[in-house]
């Protein structure tokens, strides 16, 4: 598989595509509007503690609280209360880390870690904010490096499964365990494999620098405070995907690209040759044909080769996608019609996924199988087509209703939300009042307020496109409104009002009369 990274500077925005064999496969916004906030490390303060649902929520300075569950409380906590200044008794959780042993005895996982409303504690987000829900933090803290991973408090040096090799992992086992100081646990990524001892040491000793910066900070500053910033989106994509399998890096600014040229060179100068500046005449995402890509990830509907499609829908708490086999019968055999879309299907919406991000519950609607291996042959090409996906994923097996259920690791927003704001009309649902609609509920209105104490003058503000519903015609429906009302209405427009809100202003009153008399 041909793996390529491109990299687009427009104005303030860094956009980074990954395609593997042509097609965008996934898709990042480095954006001074949505800055990345994954990895940073903060002295938050515990806000509220709710044992009911085994979380507490942490004071960050945003204007949400972040949600740490219990599960994602390590048992380092005390060592770093101590770091702070304070050492609680702590009851500590049984969550581990995965390289970690289970204990002999599995202990109650129903015990509480002694957290108090106020206490300063040391975190690090996990996942970004979706939708109503603030970041997700944890106490597990570590600093990725590019070759490895330190981690404070831990005894422990773990290995990417990526390597293989038996004589490589025990040489990188030893350059680590040579240097790594008391108190410190790594885990070696896949990208260490094969790269030289002095660049790894020369990694292990920035991050142990990093850390003890870190610790000084703690000392002198009052909660909540950032203690470490990761990296931006770019350079944390150089950093943790720039691997053997990429081809190339294409990018098309000057400064990036030198940027990006000085880091390969320090860290992995057998690389430094991949990385490319685009100078040519056309953008370079035409050029690639990316931003066909990002146009059809916003789509409900995508097409596929032989004329089938698939829908994509997301509510709150899933998304669903139903799969169609639009005017394909190429077979007389319905069921291999059927298997034919479903596999064809099955390697779309995977890159759908990937590519929008999209992390929770997803529930997958195929064509109807009545043949058990067909149903098998199915599950095995999704289970495939994941093993390039980066965030963890739970596929259970098709079931006898052509259904599939998916539990998809949430990292960051999706793409749509990236790269688009709610629609200020319908508020995100797709749908408006009609006009119609909209005079019935306003007539309502003046009917309950019947001028009064209030007054017969009012001023209605409303969208212009309502303005001009209303203002329309010889004799106009808001003539009609005053007359039958007995109201002297002036129109105002304000193009940040949805189409199905309005509001009223009484100049007798001198005050905004809407909601003491809408319903």
């Amino acid at each position: 598989m041909k793996k390529v990274i491109l990299i687009n500077s427009v104005s303030e925005d860094i956009r980074i595509a990954i395609t593997e064999d042509g097609k965008l496969a996934e898709f990042f916004l480095d954006t001074p509007a949505k800055e990345r906030n994954v990895g940073d490390i903060y002295l938050g303060k515990v806000g509220k503690v709710i044992p009911g649902i085994r979380a507490a929520f942490i004071d960050l300075g945003f204007k949400q609280d972040a949600f740490l569950h219990f599960s994602d409380i390590g048992n380092t906590l005390s060592e770093y209360a101590a770091m702070i200044g304070d050492d609680p008794d702590v009851e500590e959780d049984d969550d581990d880390e995965e390289e970690t042993p289970a204990p002999a005895v599995k202990e109650d996982y129903r015990k509480t870690p002694n957290l108090e409303k106020g206490q300063d504690i040391i975190i690090q987000i996990t996942k970004e904010p979706v939708a109503n829900k603030g970041f997700r933090v944890t106490t597990k803290v570590s600093l990725p490096g590019r070759y490895l991973v330190l981690i404070p408090f831990e005894k422990k040096i773990g290995l990417s499964k990526q390597i293989y090799n038996p004589r490589e992992k025990r040489r990188l086992r030893s350059i680590v365990k040579s240097s790594l100081p008391k108190g410190f646990g790594v885990i070696i990524r896949t990208v260490a494999a094969g790269q030289d001892e002095n660049l790894i040491l020369d990694d292990l000793n920035s991050l142990i620098t990093m850390w003890n910066d870190i610790q000084s900070k703690v000392k002198t500053a009052d909660s909540p405070f950032i203690l470490y910033k990761d990296l931006s989106t770019t350079s944390s994509v150089v950093r943790d995907l720039f691997k053997e399998d990429i081809n190339k890096v294409v990018v098309d600014s000057k400064k990036l690209f030198k940027e990006i040229k000085t880091y390969i060179d320090d860290t992995s100068p057998e690389f430094s040759g991949k990385v490319e500046l685009y100078s040519g005449n056309q953008p370079l995402f035409d050029v690639y044909n990316i931003e066909k890509q990002i146009e059809e990830s916003l789509q409900r509907k995508v097409w596929l080769k032989n004329g089938g499609y698939i829908i994509i829908e997301a509510t709150e708490a899933m998304t669903v996608v139903d799969v169609n086999s639009g005017k394909y019968a190429r077979h007389k055999d319905q069921e291999i019609n059927s298997l034919n879309t479903n596999l064809e299907s099955a390697k779309e919406i995977v890159r759908q996924i990937r590519l929008r991000d999209i992390g929770g519950i997803i529930v997958i609607d195929f064509i109807d199988q009545y043949d058990e291996r067909n149903r098998r042959k199915l599950y095995e090409e999704i289970k495939k087509e994941f093993r390039n996906d980066r965030a963890k994923s739970t596929i259970l097996p098709v079931s006898e209703f052509g259904i599939v259920e998916i539990t998809r690791q949430r990292i960051r927003q999706n793409i749509i939300h990236t790269i688009s704001d709610r629609c200020p009309m319908c508020r995100g649902t797709g749908h408006v009042q009609s006009k119609s609609t909209f005079i019935n509920r306003f007539e309502r209105w003046m009917k309950r307020y019947k001028g009064g104490a209030n007054g017969k003058s009012i001023i209605v503000t409303v969208n212009p496109f309502i303005k001009n519903y209303l203002t329309e015609g010889f004799i106009s429906r808001v003539t009609k409104l005053r007359i039958n009302n007995l109201l002297n209405i002036k129109l105002v427009d304000d193009e940040n009002l949805a189409l199905d809100e309005f509001k009223v202003f009484s100049k007798k009153a001198n005050k905004d009369v809407t909601e003491e008399f809408d319903n």
